[in-house]
C-alpha cells in the first residue's frame, strides 16, 4: 500500500475535518434525531439537521462513483429527496448512516445506468467515459499522482470501486460496507485486495 498511500492528498479522501466532528456528534444522537425526523412537528428542522450534517461526506462519495461535480449535484437532490419523503418508512434495521449511504450508493449507479441507456451516450466504455471526465475536471487537476490514483480508481470493475472508495477513501469497516451493498464480508475483503492490486499494477506501469 505505500504507493497509495503516496498518491492521496487530503482533500481527496472524503470531507473536511469540520465534517467528519459533526458526523461522529450526530451518530451518537441517531435515535434522537430519527424520532425528530418522524415528529411532523420537527420533521423540517431535524431534516435540516441532518442535510448539514451529512451532505458533505455523502457528496464525496457520490462524486467519487460520477466524478463530475454537477452530476454529484443533481444526484445529492435526489438522495435527499428521496430520504425525505421515505423516512416515515424508516425502520431502524440499520443505521442511519447506513441507510443514507445506501440511498446515495444506489442513486449513484442509476444515475450511471441511465446514462447508458440514452441513444448513442456512451461510445466509449463505463471506466473510460469517467476517465475523460476525471481529466476535465479542475478539481482533480493537482499533483499527477493524485491524478494517477484516481484514473486507477475509476478504471476498475463497478463492485470493487465501490468496495476500495468506502474502504480505503472513507475509512468503513467491512461489516457497515456489507450492509450498504448486501455482500459477505468475505466477498468484500476479496474484492478489495483485488483492487489494490489492480490499482498497484497501473500505478507501476505508468511509473516504469
Amino acid at each position: 500500500m505505500n504507493l497509495l498511500t503516496h498518491c492521496v492528498s487530503e482533500n481527496i479522501i472524503n470531507c473536511s475535518r469540520f465534517a467528519k466532528n459533526a458526523f461522529i456528534f450526530c451518530s451518537m444522537n441517531e435515535e434522537n434525531l430519527i424520532q425528530k425526523l418522524k415528529d411532523p412537528s420537527h420533521k423540517r428542522m431535524a431534516f435540516h439537521e441532518l442535510v448539514v450534517t451529512y451532505q458533505e461526506k455523502l457528496y464525496w462519495h457520490v462524486r467519487k462513483i460520477v466524478i463530475d461535480h454537477d452530476d454529484a449535484d443533481d444526484i445529492m437532490q435526489n438522495v435527499f429527496i428521496k430520504v425525505w419523503n421515505s423516512i416515515d418508512s424508516f425502520r431502524g434495521d440499520s443505521s442511519l448512516f447506513t441507510w443514507l449511504y445506501r440511498i446515495a450508493t444506489n442513486e449513484s449507479l442509476t444515475f450511471l445506468a441511465q446514462k447508458k441507456k440514452r441513444k448513442g451516450f456512451w461510445s466509449l466504455s463505463e471506466d473510460e467515459y469517467l476517465v475523460e471526465k476525471l481529466h476535465a475536471d479542475d478539481y482533480f487537476d493537482g499533483e499527477q499522482a493524485q491524478k494517477m490514483l484516481m484514473e486507477a480508481v475509476v478504471r476498475l470493475p463497478e463492485k470493487q470501486r465501490l468496495v476500495f472508495n468506502m474502504k480505503y477513501f472513507d475509512e468503513m469497516k467491512y461489516e457497515e460496507i456489507s450492509e450498504i451493498l448486501n455482500v459477505t464480508t468475505g466477498a468484500l475483503k476479496a474484492s478489495y485486495h483485488h483492487a489494490v492490486k489492480k490499482i498497484e499494477e497501473f500505478i507501476n506501469n505508468r511509473v516504469n
